[in-house]
This record gives structure tokens, C-alpha cells and sequence, in this order.
């Protein structure tokens, strides 16, 4: 593309600074474990982008966000050529000082979470319950952060030391919207068939408030379970990247760059399982 003045890369998004704002491009590759595979899911960008549009609508009095148009006729002159290309993957977006805190929520207990709680009983500082099994439903969702990483691993923090990083007025306000923001996720979700176990949402700021940006529960930032197959005690069928995650664990990888490459059938019914949320949740 011409006329660019720059032009960065967000782990599986392109992302073009414009002056007046940033065209957000998301791609078909597909990342775990903080490593971007060898090969993507055709359609990916798309189905995330018509996810992200979704929440974005209906989380909007919750928290305004980044978005200023999906709306090709909106998007900068010197890209309007490669609408083929941009179309349904691409949004225009403000520019917003990131806060450099991954907002994680979680309602039940899975993943890196249920790994924590088996050895302390806590996850990122937060002390649960004693006796929970995996997969259950936490008694109220819980704010568990990570640290940003410009490249390698991100890392969990507690709020404390979200609080020492970027103040605690702004560490509060995150705590209590990423809540809320999963909160009423939850609701929406659950009249669609899901559960929405745990997701990551980012924040920025424009002239000082506080607002929504990058992708919002997609399968890609968010583990979504079945409503009616849901049954503590055990993993749950991953409608998201767990489908991808469970694969690479089968592997002899060290989970470090390069990526593998995923296989045919792997990559056909990941297609599948952000094809099927895409369609419960948006109808």
C-alpha cells in the first residue's frame, strides 16, 4: 500500500498509522502460546472483525471504544484501491495511548487459571475457595491482569503491581470496567447458547478517559463453552483457540518460535468453531 507512513505488526494484525488514526487489518494466521503458527485459518481476520464489530455495538454504553468506521468509503484515500483485500477484516480506528495491562476476567476456573489453583490455590494473587474442581464456576468473576510483552511471553500480575505500574485511580477503573464489561457479556452470551469462561480485553486512553480498543471476545481472546453440554469437573468442547492449544500440546514443541505448521483437518475445524460462535452470537 502506498503512502504509508507507517506500519506495525501486532502479533496476527497489521496496523497502519495514518496520522488521524490507524487502520487495524486482521489477518488469517493465527497465534498460541504467544507464537504466531506457521500457516493460518482462511476467513479468520474476517470472522474476528464481524465478532469484534458485534461487541462493540453492544457494549457501547458499558465503555465507548476505538472505532470509528468498518465502512470502506471511510477508510483513508490511499487504501481505497484494495478494497478486495480490506473488506470485512479492516477497521478504522482512533489512536488511543495504550495502557499496557491485558485485562483478563475470568468467571470459571480453566486454563492457566485451574493450573495456578491446583499449586497455591490462588491466581494472580486472588485467593479462591478450597475444593474447587476444573471448570467450575468461580463464586464472582475475578480480575487476573498480565503484563504486555513487546515480544516473548506475557506474565500474570497481581493489583498490586498493576497499581504500582500505572496508578491506582486508572488500576481501579480497569478492574471495575473489565468486570462489567464481562458481566454483561456473560448475560448476552448465555441467551446464545455460550459461556464465556474467561476473555482478555485491552484499554486505552484519549485525552485522558479511558476507552475500549484492539479485538473484543473473539475466539481468539475468549474461551466460549456450550451452555447446554457445560459440566464441571473436566475440560469443556472449546468453541475458540483451545481447539488449536489442546493440538500443539500433543507436539514435542517448546513453545517457542518458530510456530508449527497445523495440519489440514486442524485448520478445517478451527474454521468451523469460529464459524459456529460467529453464527450463534450474531444470529
Amino acid at each position: 500500500m502506498s503512502d504509508t507512513p507507517e506500519r506495525t505488526v501486532l502479533k496476527t494484525d497489521l496496523v497502519y498509522d495514518y496520522g488521524d488514526g490507524l487502520l487495524i487489518i486482521a489477518s488469517d494466521r493465527i497465534s498460541a502460546f504467544d507464537v504466531i503458527m506457521a500457516n493460518g485459518i482462511p476467513g479468520k481476520g474476517k470472522i474476528l472483525t464481524q465478532l469484534s464489530l458485534h461487541w462493540f455495538s453492544l457494549l457501547g454504553e458499558v465503555l465507548p471504544n476505538h472505532l470509528i468506521s468498518a465502512d470502506m468509503a471511510d477508510f483513508p484515500a490511499p487504501v481505497q484501491e484494495f478494497g478486495d483485500i480490506l473488506d470485512g477484516r479492516t477497521m478504522w480506528c482512533k489512536k488511543a495511548e495504550v495502557i499496557p495491562v491485558e485485562a483478563i476476567v475470568r468467571g470459571y476456573l480453566a486454563g492457566s487459571g485451574w493450573k495456578s489453583y491446583q499449586k497455591t490455590s490462588e491466581v494472580c494473587g486472588v485467593k479462591l475457595p478450597p475444593g474447587l474442581v476444573q471448570s467450575e464456576k468461580l463464586p464472582e468473576p475475578i480480575f487476573t491482569p498480565t503484563a504486555k510483552a513487546e515480544s516473548g511471553h506475557d506474565w500474570d500480575m497481581t493489583q498490586a503491581e498493576v497499581e504500582d505500574q500505572i496508578g491506582k485511580e486508572l488500576a481501579d477503573k480497569l478492574q471495575s470496567k473489565a468486570i462489567e464489561l464481562y458481566m454483561t457479556a456473560s448475560e448476552y452470551a448465555a441467551d446464545h447458547g455460550f459461556i464465556i469462561a474467561d476473555t482478555k480485553f485491552e484499554f486505552g486512553l484519549v485525552d485522558g478517559e479511558m476507552i475500549l480498543i484492539d479485538e473484543v471476545l473473539t475466539p481468539d481472546s475468549s474461551r466460549y463453552w456450550d451452555v447446554n453440554k457445560y459440566e464441571p469437573g473436566k475440560p469443556q468442547e472449546a468453541f475458540d483457540k483451545q481447539y488449536v492449544r489442546d493440538y500443539l500440546e500433543t507436539l514435542d514443541w517448546n513453545k517457542e518460535p518458530p510456530g508449527p505448521e497445523l495440519p489440514g483437518e486442524v485448520v478445517a475445524r478451527t474454521r468451523e468453531i469460529y464459524q459456529e460462535t460467529l453464527r450463534r452470537l450474531t444470529g
